[in-house]
């Protein structure tokens, strides 16, 4: 089960309390303050785990909370620190303030850790107020509390190249044939209830990743079919594909409706470079002779499949920083 949107809690721990104590020795009834300080609280930190590919985990745990630090104890023994929670997350989640909507963290890195929320600090034990004027503080301070926030945890997958069209234009079809996923195919709109990804290999040992976005419709910015649910994904791709159905009555039509979609969901969607594709070209009777589309397939027979490739290729490399050159 694909889930890419869940809301959790997650709480730092509390740092320990210091301890009012003193040195206990024959003939001295109340030697020198000796206190130790309390432990720090645990930390709440997110990894990126590239084995992941959901938030499913999540809806079976929502909260996660540190441990405390121990109190400080006698003999300026300094309380253990406690426990800090790691939370491993899908490459590609952003994690935002539930309320606020403020975005705190952008995970995209394998194995690197953010510290998301430091544990409270443990209190000085009363050696510290020892004083000259003070010789015997009975004193010391309290743990600083942890820190509590809601959160969004939002996946958005993490593709090279995303298919972008209507419900039933051969999206599922195309990856399944380029490369080695297996999505859920079949005649009828909705097919595809979650984003897709697939390795498509071509040249020597070379390759890049494609996202089957499920089928967008008019008004799916505004949440209409399913809407939010996979616009969110389209946004990490570096090129889009645009395809359109052999069998549409207008393509030029159904082109600006699914690029005002994602225009209308983001700006970032407009600097995105993009391939308009004929797919089902097996169902025309006769070669289109327009020149609007950059390119025409057919999954069926594999036909203009290779050429497509080495298209996608050129465009992937034109967005790469070109190697800075310095003078001698």
């Amino acid at each position: 089960m694909f889930v890419d949107y869940v809301n959790i809690t997650v709480r730092s721990g509390n740092g320990g309390k210091g301890k009012v104590a003193f040195m206990r020795a024959k003939f001295i009834p109340q030697g020198a303050p000796n206190g130790g300080d309390g432990g720090k609280g645990g930390d709440i930190i997110f990894v990126g785990d590239e084995n992941m590919n959901t938030l499913l985990d999540f809806t079976l745990n929502r909260k996660f909370t540190a441990e405390h630090g121990k109190d400080g104890g006698m003999n300026d023994m300094t309380g253990r620190n406690g426990k800090s929670v790691v939370i491993k997350v899908p490459l590609g989640t952003v994690i935002s303030d539930k309320d606020t909507g403020e975005v705190y963290l952008d995970v995209s890195e394998p194995g690197r850790e953010y510290k998301f929320l430091e544990g409270g600090k443990g209190g000085w034990g009363n050696t510290h107020f020892k004083t000259a004027t003070r010789q015997a503080p009975k004193y010391a301070q309290p743990g600083i509390e942890g820190v509590e926030k809601s959160l969004n945890l939002e996946l958005k997958v993490i593709a090279d190249v995303g298919l972008v069209g209507y419900p039933n234009a051969g999206k599922s079809t195309l990856l399944s044939v380029l490369s080695n996923a297996r999505p859920k195919i079949a005649d009828y709109p909705f097919t595809t209830l979650f984003p897709n990804l697939g390795i498509v290999k071509y040249g020597n040992y070379k390759s890049f990743v494609m996202a089957d976005i499920p089928g967008l419709i008019k008004g799916a910015s505004e949440g209409k079919g399913l809407g939010l649910r996979f616009l969110r994904h389209v946004e990490r791709t570096k090129v889009l594909i645009y395809l359109i159905n052999a069998d549409s009555e207008d393509y030029k039509k159904d082109f600006k409706i699914l690029q005002n979609e994602l225009f209308s969901y983001s700006e970032v969607m407009k600097e995105k470079p993009f391939i308009k594709v004929l797919s089902k070209k097996d169902l025309l009777e006769k070669k289109y002779r327009g020149k609007f589309f950059d390119h025409e397939i057919s999954s069926f027979t594999q036909e203009g499949l290779e050429d497509l490739k080495l298209l996608i290729a050129e465009k992937l490399k034109e967005l790469e920083k070109p190697l800075q050159v310095w003078d001698k």
